[in-house]
């Protein structure tokens, strides 16, 4: 019954977007998307010095991020295997400044000879706002995520994963990797501290110029100085991970002893 309500969705999205010009994109994210309810039949993920999701049987192509995003890579290669994209993020400062010495992190796509992506990474200083071990659970949450069609958005359910035992990253050290932020705002709380970072674009379509801006919001709890939500914007990519959500309390910790 499983697999036939996803072929059912399948086929009625299909039906729509083919009545519809510039879509196609969203027929391959939204095959990514019915993987993901198999994560690991269609996933694998490293994480080494970066983190990295591996597509199996990819169907996104690099022309969908770019409809998608609305603008082009900071750069690209050629690769034995196909091509490689990076997307640089670099932080700015209140008067729009790159910041001396330079605090930057970078996302790469991957794509083999077909066009497919086939990798997705992020680096060392991403890590330090979006620990592995939360990565890859807000990615597996993404399976049975529900869809906003009209905003064309993805709201995960951390209670369809299995909870995680990991340490929250601690304030002073993400401060350290990330210097001093623009504002921070004072909740009851939480203190949340407000980064920008501009996006290395070569190319970005005509009214989407704001999609350079990354805006990054940590939410540190007063009382433990613990990372326990982060949230942004990347190439257009709206993120948001609250941490607690994935993480075991303490009942299941004992359990585990």
């Amino acid at each position: 019954m499983k697999k036939l309500n996803r072929y059912v969705r399948l086929m009625l999205l299909t039906g729509l977007l083919v009545t519809q010009t510039g879509c196609l994109e969203w027929l391959h994210a939204y095959q990514t998307y019915l993987q993901m309810e198999e994560f690991d039949r269609y996933f694998v993920v490293t994480a080494n010095e970066d983190f990295t999701v591996h597509f199996k049987q990819p169907r996104l192509v690099s022309d969908d991020f770019v409809a998608l995003a609305k603008l082009h890579a900071s750069s690209e290669e050629k690769t034995p295997a196909g091509k490689r994209w990076r997307y640089w993020f670099r932080k700015i400062d209140q008067n729009s400044n790159l910041v001396n010495p330079e605090i930057s992190f970078y996302c790469d796509l991957a794509f083999d000879k077909e066009d497919k992506v086939t990798e997705w990474s992020f680096s060392k200083l991403f890590l330090q706002i979006a620990p592995p071990e939360f990565l890859e659970a807000s990615f597996r949450s993404l399976g049975g995520a529900e869809i906003n069609e009209g905003k064309k958005q993805l709201r995960a359910k951390a209670d369809l994963v299995d909870k995680i035992a990991a340490d929250l990253p601690k304030k002073a050290i993400v401060i350290q990797k990330l210097g001093e932020p623009l504002e921070i705002e004072d909740q009851e709380k939480l203190e949340i501290y407000k980064y920008q970072f501009r996006l290395d674009a070569r190319e970005i379509e005509e009214g989407y110029e704001d999609r350079a801006l990354s805006e990054v919001r940590l939410s540190f709890d007063k009382a433990s100085n613990e990372l326990v939500k982060m949230s942004g914007r990347f190439a257009g990519l709206k993120i948001s991970i609250n941490y607690r959500d994935f993480l075991e309390d303490d009942d299941s910790k004992m359990a585990g002893l």
